[in-house]
């Protein structure tokens, strides 16, 4: 049965009897209205050495992802951008072992505005979200819409590296989850050819003599290893399908890549699986394994 339709009248929330308070204890609450996944509440009204505060500081447990998260109702303004960038950088030196994002949440984000965030999210990994008050009847609904993402590089561009070597891995990884790159290799070179593997600080990267496919992050305190896997545009929706069937912590990451968190246990119940996957992956670049 078709859901009843009812018109919605565009509000601000100012118009609906709310203030920026209200909306950072609904965000304190359910971080999840945001549309960035379910994130953890570090700290809200973070003071910062600046001698501003943030209005929310949170992260992604399972990718070491951390956001910095301003809120503004009505328009977007330029310091409302800059204040942004600064509580970004300030937290990534902080904690320079994990990824950062910067967020602005505001009513309206004007075209000059879009143009300029556009602009930055180049070298700075900005996410702009409009937020939406609509009024239904007498309900207030809140639509928070991404209008601007973290830039994608180029489809060819590796990602940074940093070289290290493998016994620094070792040091500072769990063995069952440095394992799980060990089992990777293993199963690409089941036909006689070893696949191309490389230890940045970052990340181990394994990939043909062309390009590299798959990006590997042991954990230090966990058994389970967090990768991104680039399966190909065409292929992203039914492999993300076929991992989540499965029961694997699976997630579109860029057009033609997804990122993926999976345990021992989930690597041995599902070796034949995976290692079809690895292969798609590894075919889709092309070239030779060595």
């Amino acid at each position: 049965m078709p859901i009843e339709y009812q018109k919605a009248k565009p509000i601000t929330l100012a118009e609906a009897g709310y203030d920026e308070k209200w909306l950072q204890e609904l965000i304190r609450d359910e971080p999840s209205i945001l549309g960035l996944g379910d994130l953890d509440v570090i700290q809200r009204e973070r003071r910062q050495s600046s001698g501003g505060r943030i209005d929310f500081l949170m992260s992604e447990p399972e990718t070491d992802t951390m956001y910095e998260i301003e809120i503004m109702l009505g328009r977007v303004d330029e310091s409302h951008i800059i204040r942004t960038i600064e509580y970004w950088d300030i937290e990534r030196r902080r904690w320079p072992g994990k990824e950062h994002r910067a967020v602005i949440v505001a009513e309206e984000i004007t075209n000059r505005f879009f143009n300029v965030i556009a602009l930055l999210n180049r070298s700075v990994p900005i996410i702009a979200i409009q937020l939406n008050p609509l009024q239904v009847d007498n309900k207030l609904v809140l639509n928070f819409a991404k209008v601007l993402d973290i830039y994608e590089s180029p489809e060819e561009e590796e990602e940074p590296s940093d070289p290290t070597t493998r016994e620094d891995w070792e040091s500072r990884s769990n063995p069952q989850s440095l394992g799980i790159v060990d089992t990777f290799i293993g199963l690409l070179a089941a036909d006689g050819k070893k696949p191309r593997i490389t230890y940045n600080k970052g990340h181990i990267a394994v990939g043909t003599s062309r390009l590299n496919f798959c990006w590997l992050r042991p954990r230090k305190a966990h058994s389970y290893c967090h990768f991104h896997l680039r399966v190909g545009e065409a292929n992203v929706e039914s492999v993300v399908a076929r991992l989540e069937e499965i029961g694997i912590n699976v997630a579109r990451f860029r057009r033609n890549t997804i990122r993926v968190i999976l345990s021992p246990q989930e690597l041995h119940t599902h070796k034949s699986e995976i290692q079809k996957i690895l292969r798609l992956a590894k075919d889709g670049v092309g070239g030779d394994l060595e």
